[in-house]
C-alpha cells in the first residue's frame, strides 16, 4: 500500500507511562505519517505520581500526528512499596481502559485501527467494542516477541523456577533462552508481574498482528522460526510483522555545543560513549570501577554520569561540565583532572541520538535499552553491552551471540576495572572490535534499505495497512 492509497486511514495508538514507552509510540506514528499518509493520534496514558511525558519527549510531531494525554489513573491503593514495574505498568493501563474508550467514542471519525504495546494488551478490548481492527507493538526484538507469545506453553512444561533450570529454556526454532538471561517478569514465579506477563502473551496472541521495531537481517533467526517452525507456529497463530528500525530522528541540541565541539576535534571512531539510559543508576562501587577501567583503557570517551543508588551525592557536580580538578565525591580523587584531556563528562542527561551521530564516535558502553540499541545500530557504532533490568540481559545476549555487534563484559555483581579496560581496549583497538565494527556498518546498511520503499520493512507496513483498510472496506 503506498502513501496515496492509506491517506485516508486514521490509526490510534496508546502508550504506556513513562517516556520510554512513549518514544517508541510517537516514533511509529511519525512513520505512519511521514511514509503512508495516515492521520495518528497517540494517547498517552499517565498519572498524578509523574509529571506529563510530553513535556519530557522533545521529538517533534509530524502533522498528521496527534498527542493526546489521557487523564491521570489512580493506583497508590494497589500498589505497595515491593510491587515490581511491570505489576505497575499493567494495573495503570487496565484502570486506563474507560479513559481509553471515552477517548475513541468521541473521535468522529473514530480510527480503523487500535496499536497498543505489550504492556496495554487489555485495551485491545477496545478495538472490539468499536469495531477496529487490533495490533500490538513490540517495541523490541523478534526474539523477546517470541519469548512473550510462547511463555504460556513454558509456564506449563517447566517445573519451579526459571532460573533454578539448569539448561535452556527452548523456543522452538529459535535461540534458547540462558535461565539467567530471563527476563524480569519471569525471575519469580511467585510475583503478580509474572501472572501479568503470562497474560500479555496470551492476549498478543489474539491480536490481528503484532508489529516488531526490527527488521529482516537483524532478526533473520527468530522470523524464520515465526514463519516457517511448524510448532511455534501452531502457538503463534497471529501475524508477526518486523517494521523497523524506526527510531528518533537527531535533534540538535544547544546544552549540547561544548560536548560536541570537543568531539568535532577527536579523530573518526575514536571515543567511547558510556551512558545506561534514563533509568540506568549504578551503585557507588561500581562508578568507582567504571571510572578507573575508562582511565586505565586510554581511551576518549563521552560519560553521561549519573547519580548513584547509594551515598551521598556533591550536588554542584551537575553544574560543572569538563575541564576541572574539582571531582564529585562519588568519583576516583583526581581522576577529572588525569582524564582532562581525553574524557568528557556530562551530568545527568545528553542528546544521544546526537552523540552516536557524530563521525568521533567509535563504540558505545550501553545498558541495551532496545531504543539505544537501534540508536547504536543505525549509526554503524558496535556496542559494549552492560544489562542492568527489564529484557536487557536477552538483548546484550542476542546482541553479542547472534547479531554479532556487541562484546560482554564477564558479569559479576561489580564488573572490575580491568574488564572494563579489557572491554574498551578490545572494541577499540583489537580485532574482535574491528570485526564487530564491520557487522555492525552492514547492519546499517541493511536496517536503511528496510525502510526504503520496497524494502521489507517498508512492505510489511504497507501489509498491515492493506489489511486495516481492507477491513473496513476502503
Amino acid at each position: 500500500m503506498d502513501t496515496s492509497s492509506s491517506c485516508n486511514l486514521h490509526v490510534a495508538i496508546v502508550s504506556s507511562p513513562g517516556v520510554g514507552h512513549l518514544i517508541p509510540a510517537v516514533v511509529l506514528g511519525n512513520r505512519l505519517a511521514a511514509h503512508h499518509g495516515v492521520r495518528v493520534v497517540v494517547f498517552q496514558v499517565t498519572t498524578e505520581a509523574s509529571p506529563p511525558e510530553s513535556k519530557l519527549l522533545k521529538l517533534p510531531l509530524h502533522q498528521l500526528v496527534e498527542l493526546v494525554e489521557l487523564p491521570p489513573v489512580d493506583i497508590s491503593h494497589l500498589v505497595g512499596p515491593t510491587t515490581q514495574v511491570v505489576t505497575q505498568l499493567c494495573l495503570m493501563l487496565r484502570h486506563a481502559r474507560p479513559l481509553a474508550s471515552s477517548a475513541v467514542a468521541a473521535m468522529d471519525p473514530r480510527p480503523a485501527a487500535l496499536v497498543v504495546d505489550h504492556f496495554g494488551t487489555e485495551l485491545l478490548s477496545i478495538a472490539a467494542e468499536f469495531g477496529m481492527a487490533k495490533y500490538v507493538y513490540v517495541p523490541s526484538n523478534a526474539w523477546f516477541a517470541a519469548l512473550t507469545l510462547y511463555l504460556p506453553v513454558l509456564d506449563q512444561q517447566v517445573e519451579g523456577q526459571y532460573v533454578d533450570q539448569t539448561e535452556p529454556l527452548e523456543i522452538p526454532g529459535c535461540k534458547p533462552v540462558r535461565p539467567e538471561d530471563v527476563v524480569d517478569p519471569m525471575l519469580d514465579r511467585n510475583d503478580q508481574q509474572y501472572d501479568e506477563y503470562v497474560k500479555m502473551g496470551l492476549a498478543m496472541a489474539s491480536s490481528d498482528g503484532i508489529l516488531i521495531n526490527s527488521w529482516e537481517d537483524l532478526d533473520h533467526k527468530t522470523l524464520q522460526a515465526l514463519r516457517k517452525n511448524e510448532t511455534l507456529k501452531s502457538v503463534i497463530k497471529t501475524p508477526v510483522l518486523l517494521v523497523g528500525p524506526l527510531t528518533r530522528p537527531v535533534e540538535p541540541d544547544g546544552q549540547n555545543i561544548k560536548l560536541m565541539s570537543w568531539l568535532d576535534r577527536q579523530p573518526n571512531e575514536s571515543v567511547v560513549f558510556v551512558s545506561f539510559g534514563s533509568g540506568g543508576v549504578l551503585p557507588q562501587a561500581q562508578i568507582t570501577e567504571l571510572a578507573w577501567g575508562l582511565e586505565l583503557s586510554q581511551q576518549r570517551f563521552v560519560w553521561v554520569v549519573r547519580r548513584p543508588t547509594d551515598g551521598r551525592v556533591d550536588d554542584a557536580f551537575f553544574a560543572l561540565s569538563d575541564g576541572t580538578d574539582e571531582a564529585p565525591t562519588f568519583l576516583p580523587n583526581g581522576f577529572m583532572g588525569r582524564v582532562q584531556n581525553v574524557g568528557f563528562l556530562v551530568p545527568k542527561w545528553a542528546q544521544q541520538v546526537q552523540i552516536l551521530t557524530h563521525p568521533a564516535i567509535g563504540g558505545f558502553l550501553s545498558h541495551c535499552g532496545w531504543n539505544s540499541t537501534l540508536e547504536s545500530i543505525t549509526n554503524g557504532v558496535p556496542i559494549i553491552a552492560w544489562p542492568l533490568y527489564a529484557e536487557q540481559k536477552m538483548n546484550a545476549t542476542f546482541l553479542a551471540e547472534e547479531a554479532g555487534v556487541a562484546l560482554r563484559p564477564r558479569a559479576a555483581p561489580v564488573v572490575g576495572r580491568a574488564e572494563i579496560e579489557r572491554s574498551v581496549r578490545t572494541l577499540m583497538e583489537g580485532e574482535d572490535g574491528k570485526s564487530l565494527r564491520e557487522k555492525v556498518k552492514q547492519l546499517k546498511m541493511s536496517g536503511n534499505e528496510a525502510l526504503k520503499v520496497g524494502g521489507s520493512s517498508h512492505n510489511s507496513m504497507c501489509e498491515v495497512l492493506a489489511k486495516i483498510a481492507s477491513s473496513k472496506g476502503q
